[in-house]
């Protein structure tokens, strides 16, 4: 079957329902990417309403799969709580250190690595 890695009938239930909402995902944010182009390029006001009004129910798609995953496959709900709605720069989320805008640890240039050599 298209979109399988693995052989169909060796993945359990979960595996194929967590495939399936992986893949309306990408379906979903592929809409909202289209949505989005003709937002921005278009000229009536009412078509350009029209489209941003399906723009944000594709979002909307979107999140409530986010949220199916974060219910349904471990580590979504870990990373989604580390991650989303916080104000910190997102590179210092990663190992809960301080980074500053271009992505430097706080203590220098080495990225958290220490001496390599």
């Amino acid at each position: 079957m298209a979109g399988y890695f693995e052989p169909y009938e060796a993945l359990d239930d979960k595996t194929r329902e967590i495939s399936r909402a992986i893949s309306s995902l990408k379906e979903e944010l592929e809409a909202v990417d289209y949505y989005n182009q003709r937002v921005a390029t278009s000229t009536d006001a009412q078509l350009k309403a029209i489209m941003a009004h399906n723009r944000d129910e594709e979002i909307e798609h979107a999140c409530m799969t986010i949220e199916w995953l974060r219910r349904n496959m471990d580590k979504w709900d870990d990373e989604l709580r580390d991650y989303l709605f916080t104000e910190a720069e997102i590179l210092s989320l990663e190992d809960g250190g301080d980074a500053d805008s271009s992505g430097t640890s706080a203590g220098g240039s080495d990225l958290g690595l220490g001496k390599l050599s």
